[in-house]
């Protein structure tokens, strides 16, 4: 089974909310372990290895090797928790890898030769990615570290959807099992000036009937004034 990164952790026995915050005071942060054939397994990691990771996507998608007590345990991070006001790991969950189970994380994707997509290069369209990521299911020996996609010979109006993708082998889409074939990527034609226009005209047409508005008030306040002097 092939592992990204290797991160050290050693087993802990004391819980709560008092357990927690002496453990981050120590520089330690609180975490479990779950899944596969095994018990909830709570530990704790190293804060300043943690910071040196959690901006790496890999480090989401990618089977790493938890160092346990010196015990290597292959697992995927499920969750990354962050303080709310300060740059500091607060919590971390992990689930066990077995060779033998599929697994289900959602990997990134990396869009390839936008810009020279003749929607863009020729037609001057936008590329809108609907999707960043996707949800993919296999077992570990089959996980691939990113899903790419090539847009280079998309115009605009063309768009790719779920079940467009190419797959490696052993992958697949558990949303397409449930029919939801979603659209990941497509290419819009610009706002062209004669589509301005008209929104340029509708914001005009209040304008100008106020200033046609205007005189006309002036016209019938004029004899009232007129009137109210004679009184006078």
């Amino acid at each position: 089974m092939r592992t990204s990164f290797e991160v050290a952790a050693d087993s802990r026995a004391a819980q709560g909310k008092g357990a927690s915050r002496r453990l981050r005071r120590a520089g330690k942060v609180p975490a479990i372990l779950y899944g596969g054939k095994g018990e909830a397994q709570n530990i704790t990691l190293d804060q300043q290895n943690l910071m040196t990771l959690v901006d790496k996507e890999k480090f989401y998608s990618s089977i790493i090797s938890l160092k346990i007590d010196g015990k290597p345990q292959p697992a995927l991070v499920k969750d990354v928790q962050m303080h709310p006001a300060k740059n500091q790991v607060v919590h971390v969950d992990l689930q066990r890898v077995l060779d033998d189970q599929p697994i289900r994380l959602h990997l990134p994707i990396h869009f390839l030769n936008e810009s020279t997509a003749p929607g863009v290069k020729l037609q001057g369209g936008t590329v809108s990615h609907l999707r960043t990521d996707i949800e993919i299911s296999c077992l570990p020996k089959d996980l691939p570290d990113a899903l790419e996609l090539d847009l280079g010979a998309l115009s605009i109006g063309d768009s790719i959807r779920l079940s467009e993708l190419k797959l490696p082998s052993g992958v697949t889409i558990p949303e397409l099992a449930h029919g939801r074939d979603a659209p990941v990527v497509a290419i819009h034609a610009p706002r062209t000036q004669e589509e301005a226009e008209p929104a340029a005209a509708e914001a005009a047409a209040p304008a100008a009937a106020d200033a046609k508005a205007a005189p006309a008030a002036d016209a019938k306040a004029a004899p009232a004034a007129k009137k109210d002097a004679g009184k006078k």
